[in-house]
């Protein structure tokens, strides 16, 4: 049988909670804030932390329906060819850039 203080270590890829992060917040927000601790059980770190996740998972993911997504699809299979414009901002960026 484990020890008990073999049972108690964390893992090794543990990340500890080290650093801090202020706000200041109107009343309403703050209590919106308490409302959702109280609801999802989470602290306020860990709600901050799911609610960032989330709207950068949303951020970084496109969903395109109906005509919207029918359009780019037509693009991709048959890209249309580049205007004057952009042949001659891609000749002044390998200019500049190299």
């Amino acid at each position: 049988m484990a020890s008990s203080s073999e049972r108690r270590q964390a893992p090794k890829d543990r990340e500890y909670k080290t650093e801090r992060l202020e706000l200041r917040l109107a009343p309403s927000a703050k209590q919106l804030i308490q409302r959702a601790m109280s609801v999802t059980g989470l602290n306020a770190g860990d709600l901050a932390y799911e609610g960032a996740r989330r709207v950068l998972d949303e951020h970084e993911r496109m969903v395109l329906t109906g005509a919207d997504r029918e359009a780019f699809l037509e693009a991709v299979r048959n890209p249309p060819e580049p205007t004057d414009a952009l042949v001659e901002a891609l000749r002044r960026h390998r200019t500049v850039v190299g």
